[in-house]
């Protein structure tokens, strides 16, 4: 996978002396920074093997500036991505578009939601770059709701992945079905797969429930998923239950969490059996002790799946598609707290589990050569075609001028005036300036998780 920068190498060329394949990774939340640096690796691995003809790979991450933003500590969790997290730094949309300018990738990864995708897309097709990068994207796990919308707004990318046959065949559909050109969707798999096969402990007896942010979304139905987790260790005092909790009070992920299950445990009425904890951390080291992962519809269970470790996807608040869970319909894995109380655990149906991209038969080591060859290729045929995203300001002007001015920029993907990126010299004023732009986060953080939510509730009085 030659960078295209290449030229005809000389056959005393040794692989350190050839040009670098540059890569961008762009993400705006710790999930989806995960998803974006491991995509690239996967995507560059061909390239970055010792074999003569192959060139080293150098990534940079970049993390889009917004309430998601995610800090040192949660970088630090997602677990091993090759990139090394001191070296990440934070930028505006358009501070990002100054980069890509500036610094000629062969590839960019856009792990963003759908608006900051449609947005950058625009703002690259603006920069008139005599070869701009070939542009990846996707989605971090489970397809659950806002299908159309999500699929339409990632439309104009070199390459959409998919992360299991049956998403890449509802892809399609929809692009073809509003007469958009389908060919960019490509089948892969979640890139954080991985993990050791499980095999039961003697004397281990691990329940893991996945918490998400915000699902279920009320305060009642978030007290009961609590409750029962609670009453399922006093019910089993020699089994360790956790609770694997995605972030810490004030942390954002991808979605807002407004009501940590942290505080409601503070608040449970009988406090918590000395076999229960709540648990941080990379999700792939809680997977290592787990014998039961339970969740409602989280990620998690795609993971679990992988591993073949006992999964169950709970049905107590109903099978609903604002709760996700109805995406496993047809999985076996459908249960309740009275039945995993009662000690039977779900078995997952082989057929649906082939079609989710979870790769436990073993064909997970190929999961990405389709993608990783469509890259190669894109790459090889010199200048890519223009990005051609579906919406336009033809075809969508109440719709897309919204999205791009979101992140500053005009209806035709240029920066709105007073929205380039100022670049202030000296170590001075730019220490100065990073530490008000932390000071501004934090208080924008602050207002988004605990104001806004109050005075949300308030207005329903």
């Amino acid at each position: 996978m030659p960078p295209r920068t290449s030229h005809e190498a000389e056959p005393a060329e040794t692989p350190a002396a050839r040009p670098a394949l540059r890569v961008a990774v762009l993400a705006d939340s710790d999930t989806r920074w995960k998803w974006g640096a491991l995509t690239a690796r996967r995507l560059t691995a061909e390239a970055a093997g010792d074999g003569r003809g192959v060139h080293p790979v150098e990534v940079s991450g970049l993390l889009l500036r917004g309430r998601a933003t995610p800090t040192p500590r949660q970088l630090a969790e997602v677990g091993e991505v090759g990139i090394d997290a001191e070296r990440v730094r934070e930028v505006t949309a358009v501070e990002f578009l100054h980069t890509v300018r500036d610094e000629g990738y062969d590839l960019v990864v856009l792990a963003l939601v759908g608006g900051g995708v449609q947005a950058m897309l625009h703002g690259i097709a603006a920069l008139g770059l005599p070869r701009r990068p070939v542009v990846v994207t996707g989605y971090v796990g489970v397809v659950y709701e806002k299908l159309a919308d999500g699929l339409l707004l990632r439309h104009g990318a070199d390459v959409v992945l998919a992360n299991s046959a049956h998403d890449a065949e509802r892809f399609r559909a929809v692009y073809e079905g509003v007469g958009a050109d389908a060919s960019a969707v490509t089948e892969a798999a979640l890139p954080f797969l991985g993990g050791a096969p499980y095999r039961p402990e003697e004397g281990r007896d691990t329940v893991v429930f996945a918490a998400q942010p915000s699902v279920p979304a009320s305060r009642a139905d978030r007290t009961y998923l609590l409750r029962r987790l609670v009453e399922h260790a006093r019910l089993h005092p020699r089994r360790e239950v956790l609770l694997k909790l995605r972030s810490k009070p004030g942390e954002h992920t991808t979605h807002i969490e407004e009501l940590p299950y942290q505080k409601l445990a503070q608040r449970l009425p009988g406090g918590l059996p000395p076999n229960f904890r709540l648990v941080y951390g990379h999700m792939g080291e809680v997977l290592d002790r787990t014998d039961l992962l339970v969740t409602v519809s989280s990620t998690a269970a795609l993971e679990s799946l992988h591993r073949r470790i006992p999964t169950a996807i709970l049905t107590d608040l109903g099978v609903r598609e604002p709760l996700g869970n109805h995406h496993f319909v047809g999985s076996g894995l459908l249960t309740s707290w009275d039945t995993l109380d009662g000690g039977i655990r779900p078995r997952p149906d082989t057929a649906w589990v082939a079609g989710q991209g979870v790769a436990a038969d073993g064909s997970y080591g190929t999961a990405y050569d389709t993608a990783r060859a469509k890259v190669t290729a894109l790459l090889d045929a010199g200048e890519p075609a223009p990005l051609a995203p579906y919406y336009t300001p033809a075809t969508a002007p109440g719709y897309l001028p919204g999205i791009l001015g979101r992140h500053h920029l005009a209806p035709d993907g240029t920066p709105l005036p007073g929205a380039a990126a100022s670049r202030e010299p000296g170590r001075v004023r730019g220490a100065v300036r990073e530490t008000v732009r932390n000071a501004a986060r934090g208080a924008y953080r602050q207002g988004v998780q605990r104001v806004a939510p109050v005075i949300r509730r308030m207005g329903e009085l």
